[in-house]
């Protein structure tokens, strides 16, 4: 694996481990719940539809999680889909939350206009512009909650509208499997090796 790589991944971990655990832990049965509306969503063919944004938040909401875990070598957040699964999160476990994303949002457009011109838009900046004002914002609520959303749904079940075609887990280098075989690792080979040896 290449060194580029292997930054990229000790990024993607250490923002991970950034996370609240309490913050996740506090929303169990939230995202239990989400998980069934998810299911009912794929079912009737409506897992494409925003619940929350309107298509035109829905870009900019992209453009965000795109700026979080850019696409470089690997998928980034647009390849995963990331923004339905913070559509789908503020419609069902993060809802209480929505109200200060939303106002978040309309922030970053207010000074998006105020320092490039009154017709542009987040989505339209150049990446380094993007870069500067989100910086501007990085210490906000608003900011927090953006991060959180776009690392769980690069990560999470691809059941949650997130982690496209598993675009996130194969970053990470997990494998969905539930169910495992041995040997579970180098230590489990060993042993049974030895063990063959020996009989």
């Amino acid at each position: 694996m290449e060194d580029r790589d292997l930054s990229r991944r000790r990024f993607i971990f250490k923002s991970c481990a950034g996370l609240g655990s309490a913050w996740i832990a506090s929303h169990l049965p939230e995202i239990a719940a989400a998980q069934q509306h998810a299911h009912r969503a794929a079912q009737t063919q409506e897992s494409a539809k925003f619940e929350s944004f309107t298509k035109e938040q829905s870009i900019e909401v992209e453009a965000i999680a795109e700026q979080i875990i850019p696409t470089d070598d690997t998928p980034g957040a647009r390849e995963a889909r990331v923004v339905f699964f913070i559509d789908r999160a503020f419609a069902t476990f993060a809802s209480d939350e929505r109200p200060a994303y939303m106002k978040g949002l309309s922030e970053l457009q207010k000074k998006t206009q105020k320092r490039f011109g009154k017709a542009r838009k987040f989505s339209d900046l150049t990446s380094a512009q993007q870069t500067q004002l989100l910086k501007s914002v990085e210490k906000t609520e608003f900011f927090e909650l953006a991060r959180t959303m776009t690392i769980l749904g690069m990560f999470s079940n691809p059941e949650y509208g997130g982690n496209h075609n598993q675009a996130g887990w194969k970053l990470l280098g997990f494998e969905d499997q539930f169910h495992y075989k041995s040997p579970f690792g180098y230590y489990d080979a060993e042993y049974l090796a030895n063990k063959g040896s020996q009989s």
